[in-house]
């Protein structure tokens, strides 16, 4: 079977941007109203800025979240110059839980946590896109490695 790769979604990263460039565009025709003014102006042309930032800082946490099922592993990744990696053997899973708030349903997203055999801690993957399609896939290939069956 070819690898599953599994990152946060993009659509909540969409909107924000989305967001973002418009108070950016407000606050640029707030520049403009002020242009003939008294006011100080100046604080204005650093707001678009670090509205800015927000979406540019999730795209980053975005890109530096990772999750590879391949063969009989499943490797969950996290860091851009420092990285964290957990490892979990498919065959030690035993639960896949999927968790869905009110505005995940509406956009098809969700939580998925994973739990094995042996381990206190819990691994959940946040914000990603079709959760239960993803929870049925996990749950399949753990179960075809532990039937001894083609991974």
């Amino acid at each position: 079977m070819p690898d599953l790769i599994i990152r946060p979604t993009a659509k909540f990263l969409k909107a924000g941007a989305l967001a973002a460039a418009i108070v950016f565009l407000g606050l640029e025709i707030a520049y403009l109203a002020l242009w003939e003014s008294q006011y100080p102006r100046h604080w204005v042309m650093i707001l678009p800025l670090l509205v800015l930032l927000w979406p540019a800082a999730r795209w980053l946490r975005r890109q530096a979240t990772r999750t590879v099922v391949t063969g009989d592993r499943l490797r969950y990744a996290t860091g851009l110059a420092a990285k964290s990696t957990r490892t979990i053997q498919l065959s030690k899973l035993q639960d896949v839980r999927v968790e869905q708030r009110m505005m995940q349903r509406v956009f098809n997203v969700g939580n998925l946590s994973i739990e094995t055999a042996g381990e206190a801690s819990r691994l959940t993957l946040v914000n990603v896109d079709d959760p239960h399609k993803l929870a049925d896939e996990i749950m399949n290939r753990s179960q075809a490695g532990q039937s001894g069956g083609p991974v």
